[in-house]
């Protein structure tokens, strides 16, 4: 199991790491995590919600994700309330202390997936959340160390040494731990290094002679990593470390509207990581000016969202690019805020009833509480700038997470046209272009993994600048970014002492 001294370590990565660097031997390995707080999601082949960070696990383990991998998934709706998704599905919306009291009957839910998954894999790789030291929540707690006493699991604890502090995160965490515990925590893992080791070695000196446990390894810092990220937090910490480029004014660049509830924001990974583009998450509206387009994301809490992106400006600024005919795209709740009403007479997302949208787009929503959660099948039937030149018979990807019904009051194009949900075969129209195709939105995630759709929007943008001949780079392709980052970790690490904490020879993939 990998824990944490704190939230946003690089627990999620270092797990990614372990299950590939032991798959790659040839086991079976499965990633594991109780409970996940996180605004992005993904979606299993059959429906179920889990956290982004699972998916990716499991994808860097080279299995399907499953919703045993995370059978509680808390969606965060304000600073109180949460959306509370159990193996797959959303149970309603909790205040904390409601939640708190769900806690203990979750914990047979949790053994049952983890037995699951022990009956099916050599080897689950357990990932914690925040610390196992909040001792306010200890009494109740179903992620941290109840999790490793349940699966017998040894506890490896990771510190972010860039953030600062990590020897007294290290000790200090150790300190609030019963005895049973600290017992349990069997090495260290310093993350994120930057710099000479030789001067790091006297603190990991005297972390060992401290504490009695050894370090595993100092995992250095990996840049522009093209695997998603868990949640905002680390969005936030991402875009802090982007540095510009000299080539910056030649690429496309994207302005995506960062609100307070943003969710699915590795929609825009593909983009941020080929050097086609520049993407920005913006908060002030004056840097929307300059960028070839402006994305209007996913969200949590349309309405309120709405609501913000309003006070803070964004409205006007986003008025004067239609008039220009320049760019804007929305994606699920953005396509929402394109829309002309918002209705939630149930309260499903928010405290409002009714809001009105941006309105570029003929579209009307209503919030209800069965949500749809299914990976899609799709092709491209609009003339707007994201799908122009796209063949009508090109399979797309992507998925949908949302609780609005869409319905149209005008024969806008559509986006997209969704022809199959899970293994089911449907003909779904999706989303909506404006007149002048200028003004798009879809309710599917995941788009800018389809090749075909980068390129399109490449050329279009490219047209709009001027340009000629201009061709969108191949990313390089997510199982190299696995690997690695399973490379720089297995490299970090003492990987025979960490066999010895699996009871995985390095052989065990062929005995």
């Amino acid at each position: 199991m990998v824990q944490g001294t704190a939230s946003s370590v690089g627990k999620s990565l270092i797990v990614a790491a372990l299950c590939r660097i032991y798959a790659r031997r040839g086991l079976r390995v499965a990633p594991f995590k109780s409970q996940n707080m996180s605004l992005n999601a993904a979606v299993t082949a059959d429906g179920g919600e889990i956290g982004r960070a699972q998916a990716v696990q499991a994808q860097a383990a080279g299995i399907e994700p499953t919703v045993e991998m995370n059978p509680i998934l808390i969606k965060p709706e304000g600073d109180r309330h949460a959306q509370i998704v159990v193996l797959g599905r959303s149970i309603g919306n909790m205040d904390a202390t409601a939640y708190h009291e769900q806690k203990l009957p979750l914990r047979a839910t949790i053994a049952r997936c983890l037995a699951s998954l022990r009956a099916q894999y050599d080897l689950i790789v357990i990932e914690g959340a925040g610390s196992p030291a909040e001792i306010n929540l200890k009494e109740r707690e179903i992620v941290n160390m109840h999790v490793a006493r349940a699966a017998d699991a040894p506890v490896v604890l990771v510190g972010d040494i860039d953030r600062g502090g990590v020897f007294a995160a290290f000790v200090g965490t150790l300190e609030l731990l019963d005895a049973t515990e600290r017992e349990r925590v069997a090495a260290f893992i310093v993350n994120k290094f930057r710099g000479d080791l030789a001067l790091l070695q006297p603190g990991l000196d005297f972390l060992t002679e401290r504490t009695g446990k050894p370090v595993l390894g100092v995992v250095p810092y990996v840049d522009r990593l093209r695997i998603a990220d868990e949640d905002s937090l680390d969005l936030d910490d991402r875009m802090a470390r982007r540095r510009p480029s000299e080539d910056e004014g030649h690429r496309l660049a994207v302005a995506v509207i960062r609100y307070p509830r943003i969710s699915n924001h590795d929609d825009l990974l593909a983009l941020e990581h080929d050097p086609t583009w520049r993407v920005r998450f913006v908060d002030d509206p004056q840097r929307v000016e300059p960028a070839d387009l402006v994305i209007l994301p996913g969200s949590k809490s349309t309405m309120a969202d709405l609501a913000w992106l309003r006070a803070r400006g964004f409205a006007p600024v986003l008025a004067q690019r239609v008039q220009r005919g320049q760019p804007i795209l929305g994606v699920c709740g953005g396509c929402q805020m394109l829309g002309e009403t918002l209705h939630d007479p149930d309260g499903v997302e928010s405290d409002e009833t009714a809001a009105r949208g941006l309105g570029y787009l003929p579209l009307h929503t209503q919030f209800v509480a069965d949500k749809v959660t299914a990976q899609v099948r799709a092709h491209a039937t609009g003339p707007g700038f994201l799908t122009a030149g796209i063949a009508a018979d090109e399979p797309l990807r992507g998925y949908e997470i949302h609780c609005g019904q869409m319905r149209r009051t005008a024969a806008a194009p559509t986006a997209f046209r969704i022809v199959g949900r899970g293994a089911r075969t449907c003909e779904i129209d999706d989303g909506a272009v404006d007149a002048s195709g200028t003004v798009v939105g879809t309710m599917i995630h995941g788009l800018f993994d389809n090749a075909a759709v980068r390129s399109a929007l490449a050329q279009a943008l490219a047209r709009g600048r001027r340009q000629t001949g201009f061709v969108a780079p191949r990313p390089s392709d997510a199982d190299d970014e696995y690997n690695r980052l399973a490379d720089v970790v297995e490299a970090a690490l003492d990987m025979e002492r960490l066999d010895r904490l699996t009871g995985c020879s390095r052989d065990a993939g062929q005995a």
